[in-house]
């Protein structure tokens, strides 16, 4: 439990307070759907998911508008899968992409295929050769390609099922293919270094984006009076080519709970706090969503926001930021009162946008099974986690606004 000192006290009515647990698990489901292909920011999908949480939100009383914005070089795009084959003798084994191995973000972009021997890192002849190494470093794979290596070879690990997680942004590209191999079988690999053939392609770009914030407004706040922000990304890392990765978990699960949560808390705060919420893109991409949004927040607005709340194993991870101590506060006698641990960690979501920007802001996750892989399906997502993570945000906002005063609550001025 977080060890805060408050001054709130009472139970209020949000103990009573009994989410629709059908309505968020169909919000996942949509969420999840093969038209929406993964969710990725600037894709088909994205946009499509954008329209239609737009229009739910309308469907629960918000004024909505869409806020398009580019990111520019951040997203890495897979436009085919990946191909590793590895030839010893006669034999060669075609490895299973997103389980034996995966892109790696710094990778260039080839597609047409490459074949040439096996060699480790500090051999003395690599020209022609795709390059295991024991770790990624740009500075060893410049030296690889300046010596006329084929491409890169790295180990990974996978997660508990055997998948390797998929990203859409990160580290500035080299000039060679890297590709990311499963631990167990890299260090195979290392035992024919000399003896065995690679072929394989990396078919990766960097995209330019648009991406698509959705704002709904519930009601502003009356002149001096509390305003609560409640957000949560909608965005995924999108379908490979070839496989499904339907982001049920990271976050369609969150959307569901937040939009709840809104519902509900527009019926129960009082009529003079200012209630919104932001569905936001782009956050798998670098925060880009929350990065544009915060820029329009007004001052002293709290902000609560939720990634992750599929399945609640012991305690919630809680992070705050900026000057939030009062919505701190309330957050730890919201979890007293509805009966959720929380745990103060490391929340590295849209919620550092915000406090980046001098607004008090909280995150707030629970766990994702199945995070980022073609895994993460709908029934990974719990109902009475749903139902925890909404019943938190609605006692949060409740809690603060009976014990905030925000015209003799300090506003950081903001550039």
């Amino acid at each position: 439990m977080l060890r805060v000192t408050s001054a709130l006290t009472g139970s209020a009515p949000v103990t009573a307070f009994a989410p629709d647990a059908a309505r968020m698990r169909a919000v996942v489901s949509r969420l999840a759907a093969d038209d929406f292909a993964g969710r990725r920011v600037g894709s088909a999908g994205g946009r499509a998911a954008a329209a239609w949480l737009a229009d739910h939100l309308r469907q629960s009383g918000a004024t909505v508008i869409l806020d398009e914005f580019p990111i520019t070089g951040a997203v890495r795009q897979v436009y085919a899968t990946p191909r590793l084959a590895v030839t010893k003798r006669e034999s060669t084994a075609e490895l299973v992409f997103r389980r034996d191995f995966c892109e790696h973000l710094a990778s260039a972009d080839v597609a047409d295929p490459r074949t040439g021997r096996l060699a480790v890192v500090d051999d003395p002849y690599l020209a022609g050769a795709w390059v295991l190494d024991t770790a990624w470093s740009a500075d060893r794979a410049a030296d690889a390609a300046a010596a006329g290596a084929l491409g890169v070879l790295v180990p990974r690990s996978t997660d508990a099922a055997g998948w390797m997680p998929k990203m859409v942004a990160g580290p500035a590209t080299v000039g060679l293919p890297v590709l990311a191999v499963r631990s167990e079988i890299h260090d195979r690999m290392r035992a024919t270094a000399g003896q065995a053939i690679v072929t394989a392609t990396v078919p990766l770009r960097a995209v330019d984006v648009i991406g698509t914030n959705v704002i709904g407004t519930f009601r502003p706040p009356r002149r001096g009076a509390l305003s609560v922000l409640v957000t949560a990304h909608f965005d995924g890392v999108g379908d490979d080519p070839a496989q499904r990765l339907p982001a049920a978990c990271d976050n369609a699960s969150g959307v569901a709970a937040i939009i709840e949560t809104a519902r509900v808390l527009h019926t129960i705060l009082p009529a003079e706090v200012g209630l919104s919420v932001a569905l936001l893109d782009g956050e798998e991409a670098g925060g880009h969503g929350s990065a544009r949004h915060a820029r329009f927040v007004q001052d002293g607005t709290f902000i609560i926001n939720l990634d992750g709340a599929a399945e609640l194993r012991g305690a919630a991870a809680v992070e705050a930021g900026g000057p939030a101590q009062p919505l701190l506060a309330a957050l730890d006698v919201a979890g007293r009162l509805v009966g959720v641990p929380l745990l103060a960690r490391a929340m590295a979501s849209d919620n550092r946008r915000y406090a980046a920007a001098g607004l008090p802001a909280v995150g707030i996750g629970m766990d994702m099974p199945g995070y980022q892989t073609p895994a993460e399906t709908p029934d990974r997502v719990r109902s009475e986690t749903l139902v925890a993570a909404a019943r938190l945000v609605v006692a949060t906002a409740v809690k603060l606004a009976e014990a905030v005063n925000p015209a003799s609550y300090p506003r950081p001025s903001r550039s």
